[in-house]
């Protein structure tokens, strides 16, 4: 690119552009620059910084937006840094896994949080009452979680293990990986070595990496049976790079180990005392050091006391769950997956027994549950909670807050309600869909559930997060206090957040 420096002062305005010219202004989800044509048309530009003046190649064309790829820079941002890792940019065969190391982390941050501003503001019509500060870690070797793919390249007699190429089925040539932790960074070329030596290197797809705070395990997806002579290898390897070898021989209920004995996964909350065991393909946060941080803010937010009742939706492995049973009086933990479901069981007793009595977690109960099939009935019969905390995936917890929406819509008589509330509160079964939907009515059994007081809700997708307190601040009875972001994939365009809601008492008095 062109050196800033080597042109004269730019146009004060965008009609002052030389033909070609762009100024960028913002930038988008998936970390492109967005600019205007003369004739105010989009430009969506790979490799383009808000504030700077651009020239790009369109390669794509819609009526309303183009999308286009940097070819020279007329001004620089001041937020424009030289990219850590040499595998970036936007020439051929550059690695995808990152979209925005040209620019300064603490702009990153910036900008996710704009994104987070403008979701709950524009799709909801949500502003938070108070902006959290950002939660912040190390920049570079975070990634503890990562799916690299493998292939057996013939023509090039190389095997390539990494991720894919920018917008391509490819996989990149790489050598080094800086976000990786810098043991496994190390390893890149080791495994490269590894599975070109195996008589099953062509049937070998994928090295799933999963890093504890001291064991480092990698699954090998095999898609035949592995010679002993190949196991043999995969030993040695595992003693020379200090590493635990699983195996993966179809989906991922079939992992297992290579050789049983050695030390377990698992990663430690120090805050709260806690150790959470853990199978290399659970879901667990891909950065521990963010994830530390992440549960320490969300309990002080939360504010579980000793006489509470808490609710942890989503639950997982028991992240969250486990910290809040050192500070409430009862815990519920609610999940999709039965497996998780079990070990989060395990989790929870395990801690137990290490626990002294004075310090004894509190009583905690884990269910297995479709929280996308959540209903009014369900969510009743789940009693009362002073708190929730709620951890959905990127599809958000809908159903959720649909489910504590429609409940308040018809305490009220509202009409806005779920024309099923009424035959799903009551236990009716569905409603007979040709008749006038009629205002929902609660027993008065259900007369003594009452909504949580605060819900802390930590997301992975801002778009569903702000869909969903659309339904909590406008239907449901709460208001927004506080949002912020969680700079959990520093270098890509991932935005994680987290948001607090209080009930409004007066609302749910009616």
């Amino acid at each position: 690119m062109s050196d800033p420096t080597e042109f004269s002062p730019p146009p004060q305005t965008t009609t002052d552009l030389p033909p070609g010219w762009l100024e960028v202004t913002a930038m988008d989800m998936d970390a492109q620059g967005v600019a205007r044509k003369p004739d105010g048309k989009v430009v969506f530009i790979d490799g383009a910084l808000p504030t700077e003046l651009v020239s790009a190649n369109t390669h794509r064309k819609k009526n309303n937006w183009e999308q286009a790829s940097l070819t020279e820079v007329h001004r620089q941002s001041s937020q424009r840094v030289q990219p850590g890792c040499p595998h970036f940019g936007l020439h051929a065969g550059a690695c995808g896994g990152c979209k925005m190391q040209h620019l300064h982390v603490a702009a990153q941050v910036a900008v996710k949080q704009r994104v987070l501003e403008d979701n709950l503001w524009h799709l909801a019509k949500v502003k938070a009452e108070t902006i959290l500060r950002p939660i912040e870690g190390p920049a570079w070797g975070y990634r503890y979680r990562a799916r690299l793919s493998v292939r057996y390249v013939a023509k090039k007699d190389k095997v390539l293990v990494g991720f894919h190429e920018r917008k391509s089925r490819y996989i990149a040539d790489m050598e080094t990986c800086k976000i990786l932790p810098p043991h496994v960074d190390a390893l890149l070329l080791p495994l490269r070595a590894l599975i070109g030596s195996l008589a099953a290197r062509d049937t070998c797809p994928q090295i799933e990496l999963a890093c504890g705070d001291t064991v480092t395990a990698l699954v090998l997806r095999h898609l035949e049976p592995l010679s002993p002579d190949d196991k043999d290898k995969l030993r040695a390897f595992a003693a020379g790079h200090g590493v635990q070898w699983w195996l993966q021989p179809k989906g991922p209920d079939t992992v297992h180990l290579l050789d049983e004995g050695g030390e377990q996964l698992a990663y430690a909350l120090p805050d709260f005392g806690i150790t959470m065991p853990f199978k290399p393909t659970d879901f667990t946060q891909v950065n521990p050091h963010i994830n530390r941080v992440l549960v320490t803010r969300a309990l002080r937010l939360l504010d579980a006391r000793k006489d509470e009742r808490v609710i942890d939706w989503f639950c997982g492995l028991g992240n969250f769950t486990l910290p809040i049973a050192t500070q409430a009086r009862e815990v519920l933990g609610i999940e999709g997956s039965e497996a998780l479901v079990a070990r989060s069981r395990d989790n929870y007793e395990s801690n137990q027994a290490r626990r002294q009595a004075t310090e004894a977690l509190a009583a905690t109960t884990f269910v297995a549950r479709n929280l996308f099939d959540m209903t009014p009935a369900m969510l009743i019969a789940d009693g009362v909670a002073d708190k929730w905390l709620v951890d959905p995936p990127r599809e958000g917890a809908f159903a959720l807050s649909k489910a504590l929406a429609d409940i308040h819509q018809a305490r009220l008589g509202n009409s806005l309600a779920d024309p099923a509330c009424d035959a799903d509160v009551n236990g009716l079964g569905a409603g007979d869909a040709s008749q006038p939907p009629a205002l929902p009515v609660l027993t008065p059994g259900h007369e003594g559930w009452q909504p949580p007081r605060r819900i802390v809700y930590v997301s992975c997708n801002p778009a569903t997060l702000a869909r969903d307190a659309g339904l909590l601040v406008h239907q449901a009875g709460y208001r927004c206090v506080s949002a912020g972001v969680v700079n959990m994939f520093p270098h890509t365009a991932h935005v994680e957040s987290m948001a607090v809601f209080e009930r409004v008492d007066e609302a749910w008095a009616a």
